[in-house]
């Protein structure tokens, strides 16, 4: 059969071969080789477990002066103090504590409502600064717009002089353990002068030990109408004790003239609720 018929040998010895092939448990052989790879070279804070795909450092925040995409997946909420202070030429010194609640919404969208009262030695005394409100939209999921832009818009109502718009442009992605934000920011008063402030900030961070500790450099450059640029840029470091806990420390010396000689933030927070996972709320680049 076999010199009469070499057409149908070829073709029983192939088949015999493939089922032979099938019947290898090569599953099992290759499967957990597989997730053994993704274990070893991806971080536990680079995974994208978020309602909207985002990774786990979103939700922690790392930069100061810098907003990356939304903090709070629907419903989650949390709670920062900011400490702020600034040191300038002659000895004055102004501080400002900050307090803060934020709350996740449908639709890829985020509610913050802020408290600050500041202190200027130059006076001495401690008074109401100003209450805001702040909405931020993500265009897209995470990945699927490069930069993963997003839209912020916050409302001051100040104790002194003119309420404030302030209105951003987010954008911030990782690679490696390496995380970067941008934002564009203008400021603008309602009423008064009606001047416009324009800003820039930026911030890059390195994982050290992942979901635990980070540090990096960050930097914001600014220029109201009519007045001279100022320009800061300093190292920040982010530690988070426990998973739904952080406590931030970034320190920046002035570049301009017209700079503050320093300006110094320590920040701690604390999230609650549906889905906690720590957070990291950044400061505002308006103020004393």
């Amino acid at each position: 059969m076999t010199s009469k018929h070499p057409i149908l040998a070829a073709g029983a010895a192939t088949l015999v071969v493939a089922m032979s092939l099938n019947a290898q448990p090569t599953s099992s052989a290759v499967t957990p080789l597989d997730e053994v790879v993704v274990r070893a070279t991806a971080l536990e804070e680079e995974k994208q477990n978020g309602q909207y795909a985002e990774p786990e450092w979103v939700h922690q925040r790392r930069f100061s002066n810098t907003r990356v995409y939304i903090q709070k997946d629907p419903w989650e909420m949390g709670v920062e103090e900011w400490y702020r202070t600034r040191f300038y030429d002659g000895g004055r010194v102004t501080q400002r504590f900050q307090q803060e609640f934020e709350i996740g919404l449908p639709y890829r969208m985020q509610l913050d409502l802020y408290e600050k009262m500041i202190h200027d030695s130059d006076t001495g005394d401690w008074k109401q600064d100003e209450f805001a409100v702040e909405l931020r939209y993500a265009f897209a999921n995470w990945g699927v717009l490069p930069g993963n832009p997003t839209l912020y818009t916050e409302y001051a109502f100040k104790e002194e002089g003119s309420d404030a718009l302030e209105t951003k442009l987010l954008f911030g992605d990782d690679f490696n353990g390496w995380h970067w934000g941008v934002n564009l920011i203008n400021e603008h008063q309602i009423w008064d002068e009606q001047s416009n402030e324009w800003a820039i900030s930026v911030g890059l961070s390195k994982t050290i030990i992942d979901s635990k500790f980070s540090a990096g450099i960050e930097g914001k450059w600014s220029h109201p109408d009519h007045e001279k640029s100022e320009g800061l840029l300093g190292p920040s470091f982010q530690w988070l004790p426990t998973p739904n806990t952080h406590l931030d420390l970034v320190a920046m010396g002035g570049l301009t003239n017209s700079s503050p000689n320093a300006e110094c933030w320590l920040i701690f927070g604390f999230d609650f609720g549906k889905g906690s996972k720590g957070g990291y709320k950044p400061t505002s680049v308006g103020g004393l």
